[in-house]
């Protein structure tokens, strides 16, 4: 209705359309209502898992999201490790400045696969610990949504500030997810892998939070005998948490159960979590930077969705009846 108020409906049918809310991005009261709905967006959310969590969620925070099905090369376990990460920062300067932080997971595993699984495991054993932990307060909430689906995305997406695609490059086809937040305004943090690339050249470097490894770069450190270890010795920060998952931390009443995770970060890393580690929770900072200046954030958003016209359906079959079909479009009157 924001949209339609300033342009008209034409981008409805025609997203094309869509790149002229570019010159609202200085409108301070379009700005305004654009941040004003993300936050009804994030209260409807609130109100819609109220029922089945009990987690009191920040409306103010960043909602940080990555829903989509679970397998290791996606790396939901990158992101519950800087999870992880900023637990131990609060815990250990609970007085510093912190940007508060709802993280949101949902997707299912493969019936049979035993490792993603295992990953969900930890995702609800951290939340379990870290959202009851009183000197955490409000500062950072671990969500597991349950029975990941359409209905859910509808409420996900558009509550989102933040977008996690950080698949380990080389891996990921395409995904459309990362299209779907970045119309809904969302900011993709990411790896140069599938359409992150493409959604890269269309807003720009400075409206997106790229980081790690790119497909050769991998390609090259298997060749040189990868040895994730040597990033566990080197980094105190993904060295503590190791070890918290070593020692049964955030789970005493099941000890040993994360040991196969901790086995494969330091001994196979396959899809290279220790290697990229450092440069995603650099990103995340970076994230968290912007995200201080409200006006900066809100004209990202804004391009964000601004510029999403290439991936509409309707232009990849236009492309097609042109370069491939050799057929002219016929008005339906």
């Amino acid at each position: 209705e924001l949209i339609t108020s300033k342009i008209g409906s034409k981008w409805i049918t025609n997203l094309a359309e869509l790149r002229k809310i570019e010159k609202y991005t200085e409108d301070e009261k379009f700005k305004s209502k654009w941040r004003e709905i993300k936050h009804k967006n994030k209260l409807r959310l609130i109100d819609f898992i109220s029922n089945k969590h009990s987690v009191k969620i920040n409306p103010d925070s960043i909602f940080d999201s990555q829903v989509k099905r679970f397998h290791e090369y996606k790396r939901q376990l990158l992101n519950i490790l800087h999870v992880i990460s900023m637990y131990n920062r609060i815990k250990s300067a609970p007085g510093e400045l912190f940007i508060p932080r709802t993280v949101i997971f949902g997707g299912k595993a493969a019936p049979s696969y035993q490792m993603a699984k295992t990953i969900i495991k930890l995702i609800n054993s951290v939340a379990e610990h870290v959202n009851n932990d009183p000197e955490i307060g409000d500062k950072l909430k671990i969500l597991f949504i349950k029975n990941y689906g359409v209905t859910l995305a509808e409420r996900i997406i558009p509550a989102s500030d933040l977008s996690e695609q950080i698949s380990t490059a080389g891996f990921e086809a395409s995904g459309t997810g990362n299209m779907k937040f970045a119309l809904n305004g969302a900011l993709t943090i990411g790896t140069l892998d599938g359409a992150n690339v493409e959604i890269k050249s269309e807003v720009g470097d400075d409206n997106i939070f790229i980081f790690g490894l790119t497909a050769d770069e991998i390609l090259n450190k298997r060749k040189q005998s990868y040895t994730p270890i040597s990033y566990y010795d080197s980094n105190p920060e993904l060295k503590l948490i190791i070890d918290m998952l070593k020692t049964n931390y955030f789970n005493k009443s099941e000890p040993g159960i994360f040991d196969t995770i901790v086995n494969e970060l330091l001994y196979r890393d396959y899809y290279f979590v220790m290697a990229d580690f450092e440069a995603y929770c650099t990103a995340q900072k970076r994230v968290e930077l912007a995200y201080l200046n409200t006006d900066l954030w809100t004209r990202m958003s804004i391009i964000n969705s601004a510029r999403m016209e290439k991936f509409s359906s309707d232009r990849s079959i236009r492309e097609y009846a042109r370069d491939i079909w050799n057929v002219t479009p016929k008005v339906i009157e």
